[in-house]
């Protein structure tokens, strides 16, 4: 939760199209706070206040959904997620809390974070978040959403809300409940500790944990792996999998049942059932 409402003048984010540029992509001195990279079927979403370990400002809550819209409507089939420099995200911008008058902090769950969380849950296609350094806060929040989450080795996730007072939110305590358990979830959120990236998958809450330099070119690989794969399917995949976290046996059978007659109406079905008969390798195209 951000404490204040800031400038929504500037605009918060900009494209960049990697196959068209020179060089080595969009500099991180950009003065965009968030910046989309786009590397052919894959969308890297960069959050690019590096100074501010990347803290998140209600205007770039507001955005993301809507950047992250535009990259799915233009053909994107896997996002990446991850932070400019050394870390992921410390969460909420609270460097004006005190002295922007009275919050509505109602409204701002209800209009930005919650929002948010929604539409990370819902995105038809894959996310994999790269986490570098802290993801504390809301920024634990936002590395915890991953479909695939690849930590370097010396990375850490930290509910930090506690120690300012607040609890956790934008889906954090679903997502370490559903993951790691109530105990843990309990810890994590009454104590507000470190939690190092090591200690993270063994508690289930990452994926893969690799050297420091390994980060992106790990999280880049996966994705365009899945960006390779039946967007459709995985879309399906998804949800499926919520289903059977919140809805319970009974309708995990009959969310199988449905997504399972959807897939196979797919193009990419088709093809995957061809490429098998045929002994090739299948081309699918999210269709």
């Amino acid at each position: 939760m951000s404490g204040l409402r800031e400038d929504m003048d500037k605009p918060a984010f900009r494209i960049f199209n990697a196959e068209n540029r020179t060089g080595e992509g969009p500099s991180m001195t950009d003065d965009q706070d968030i910046i989309v990279e786009r590397l052919d079927k894959v969308a890297k979403v960069i959050l690019n206040r590096p100074s501010q370990m990347n803290a998140f400002t209600p205007a770039m809550v507001l955005a993301l959904p809507k950047l992250l819209q535009v990259e799915i409507d233009a053909g994107t089939r896997a996002i990446v997620l991850t932070g400019a420099g050394d870390n992921f995200s410390s969460g909420a911008s609270l460097g004006g809390s005190s002295g922007g008058g009275p919050v509505d902090v109602r409204e701002q769950m209800e209009s930005y974070y919650n929002p948010l969380a929604r539409f990370l849950a819902a995105m038809p296609v894959p996310l994999v978040t790269a986490v570098k350094g802290a993801a504390a806060g809301g920024g634990a929040s936002l590395a915890l959403a991953g479909d695939i989450v690849i930590a370097g080795r010396s990375s850490y996730i930290m509910l930090a809300f506690a120690r300012i007072g607040l609890v956790p939110d934008v889906g954090a305590t679903w997502l370490v409940v559903s993951a790691a358990g109530r105990l843990r979830a309990m810890q994590m959120a009454l104590l507000a500790d470190r939690m190092p990236a090591p200690e993270a998958l063994a508690a289930g809450l990452v994926t893969e944990v690799v050297d420091d330099d390994r980060v992106m070119a790990r999280a880049e690989e996966i994705a365009t792996r899945l960006a390779a794969m039946p967007t459709r399917t995985l879309a399906a995949i998804r949800r499926q999998v919520q289903v059977a976290l919140n809805g319970g046996f009974e309708a995990s059978l009959d969310a199988e049942r449905d997504n399972q007659v959807a897939v196979t109406q797919t193009r990419d079905f088709k093809e995957g059932i061809a490429a098998f008969k045929e002994k090739r390798r299948p081309v699918f195209t999210g269709e």
